[in-house]
């Protein structure tokens, strides 16, 4: 078994990560659960195989267990649902001492989260992710958050889960576009801190050989989130490194729905466009775009914008967070392994992103 402990101002957390860990997850967090009422907010997808495994699971801890099931997808990130999650909550008689377990991907690790920090003005939460996106990502950190019609996670706080649970063999029953989907963000963390760790998935051939490193890479994954996190909780500097190719690609999901692209593969685009401009500009060291591109094609991941229609593209970057007037703040890497922060004028940007797609 791995384990790590994550050391913010305020908050001291254990990630443990284990194969099969889910089969005896309880006596991981006995001491948070016990004579505690329990709520496990999962989805339709993952309630399917693995929620009344769970609630077993958690009866040997625990009389008081209730289970919240919402739909699979992007969109039951909303307002619509964390409504009836708080009503669920308000049902269940849940006081400010119980605890909510989130139970499955990157929007249920989200939305669980938030609700959480906000019923009754926080209670405590454990994370148990069950894709790869959110075991090395989404489930560490303490970023919870809804999305707005207008854009994604703009709604939203920084609240840290009282543990967080890792089962790689969880991963089993991904099919492959939803596993190479979580590859966009572990390929993003080589790229911005660890050559080493890009030089491994280069290396790897196949879906079997994923599996012999998968313990080793969510661990590298979470061990360089863990390391930021602990610089800068609040994202206002080093922490914005983890954002690389997610300015462009938070607005290409919005502009599609959230229907045509999942988040990795927004995010896989979104790092080789701007490193294209980044190169375009000298930021970035001549090739790197290429073996970015490489590296995407090994895990299947999309690389093209999708669309030239910029202008509508930059509706939704304009809402961006990282936005401060009228720059934005970009990350770039200045090679394989080092990231780096700038600012442009966000007009600017736009420019160069439409001459390079010209080109």
């Amino acid at each position: 078994m791995k384990r790590m402990s994550v050391n913010t101002h305020n908050n001291t957390y254990d990630i443990f990560i284990k194969k099969g860990i889910l089969h005896n997850v309880g006596s991981f967090i006995e001491s948070f659960i016990k004579n505690k009422k329990v709520i496990i907010i999962t989805d339709t997808n993952v309630n399917r195989l693995y929620g009344e495994y769970l609630m077993k699971n958690m009866r040997k801890y625990t009389s008081s267990i209730f289970k919240i099931v919402i739909n699979a997808g992007e969109d039951s990130k909303s307002f619509d649902t964390l409504k009836q999650i708080y009503d669920k909550l308000l049902s269940f008689h849940v006081n400010r001492t119980d605890i909510i377990i989130a139970f499955g991907g990157g929007v249920v690790g989200d939305l669980a989260g938030f609700a959480a920090s906000t019923y009754m003005r926080g209670i405590h939460f454990i994370q148990i992710p069950t894709t790869l996106l959110s075991q090395i990502d989404s489930s560490i950190g303490g970023k919870v958050a809804i999305n707005h019609p207008k854009g994604k996670n703009l709604i939203g706080s920084f609240y840290h889960p009282k543990s967080v649970i890792i089962d790689p063999d969880l991963l089993d029953t991904l099919n492959n576009k939803f596993l190479y989907d979580g590859f966009g963000e572990v390929i993003k963390y080589s790229l911005i801190k660890d050559k080493y760790l890009y030089n491994t998935l280069i290396r790897i051939n196949n879906k079997i050989d994923i599996f012999n490193h998968i313990e080793d890479i969510i661990y590298n994954c979470c061990k360089i989130k863990k390391d930021i996190v602990e610089k800068d909780e609040k994202d206002q500097g080093i922490r914005m490194l983890l954002n690389f190719g997610h300015t462009l690609g938070h607005a290409i999901e919005k502009y599609y729905a959230y229907k045509s692209y999942t988040h990795g593969e927004a995010i896989a685009i979104g790092m080789y466009n701007i490193t294209k401009v980044s190169e375009d500009i000298c930021i970035t060291k001549k090739g790197t775009s290429k073996l970015i591109l490489d590296i995407l094609n090994k895990y299947n991941l999309p690389y093209d914008m999708p669309t030239n229609n910029i202008e509508k593209l930059f509706d939704f970057i304009r809402l961006d967070k990282k936005n401060s007037g009228t720059n934005i703040n970009l990350v770039f890497i200045k090679e394989v392994g080092k990231g780096t922060l700038q600012q442009l004028d966000i007009k600017e940007f736009q420019k160069l992103l439409t001459v390079n797609l010209k080109g």
